[in-house]
C-alpha cells in the first residue's frame, strides 16, 4: 500500500522504487558486495568509446532478451536520461526481437512502451 500511496498508479516508478527498497535491504547485509558490484556497472557505464546513452541501448535490448521486467524499466529510464529518442529506444527493442522473438518483441511493444509513456507523462 505504501508503494502505490508514492507512486500513484505509475507502475514504472513503483518498481523503480520496490527495486531501489530492495537494493537497500540487501545492502543492510551485504554491504561490501554490493560497493564492489555498483563501482564495477558504474565503471561499465561511463562514457568512453561508447557513449552512456548506447550504452543503455545496448543493456535494454539485454534486458528486453533476457526477460528481466526490472532491468527493462530501469534501463528504458536510463535511456531516456541519457537523452534517448523514443525511435532510438524503439529501435533498440527491435534488435533484441531479432535475436530474443516473440518473448522479447512482447517486453518491447508493451512493458518499454508503457514505460517511456509514464516517464515521459509522470502525471497520466
Amino acid at each position: 500500500m505504501e508503494h502505490q500511496e508514492m507512486s500513484g498508479k505509475n507502475s514504472t516508478q513503483h518498481h523503480l522504487i520496490r527495486y531501489k527498497e530492495g537494493l537497500g535491504k540487501y545492502t543492510e547485509n551485504m554491504p561490501e558486495l554490493i560497493h564492489s558490484y555498483n563501482e564495477f556497472t558504474r565503471h561499465c557505464f561511463k562514457e568512453g568509446e561508447i557513449s552512456e546513452k548506447n550504452k543503455q541501448l545496448m543493456a535494454l535490448g539485454i534486458s528486453i532478451y533476457s526477460q528481466d521486467e526490472y532491468c527493462i524499466i530501469y534501463h528504458t529510464k536510463g535511456c531516456l536520461d541519457q537523452g534517448a529518442s523514443e525511435n532510438e529506444i524503439l529501435e533498440a527493442v527491435g534488435v533484441a526481437a531479432a535475436f530474443g522473438g516473440g518473448a522479447a518483441m512482447s517486453q518491447g511493444v508493451t512493458l518499454v512502451q508503457e514505460c517511456i509513456q509514464e516517464l515521459n507523462n509522470p502525471r497520466h
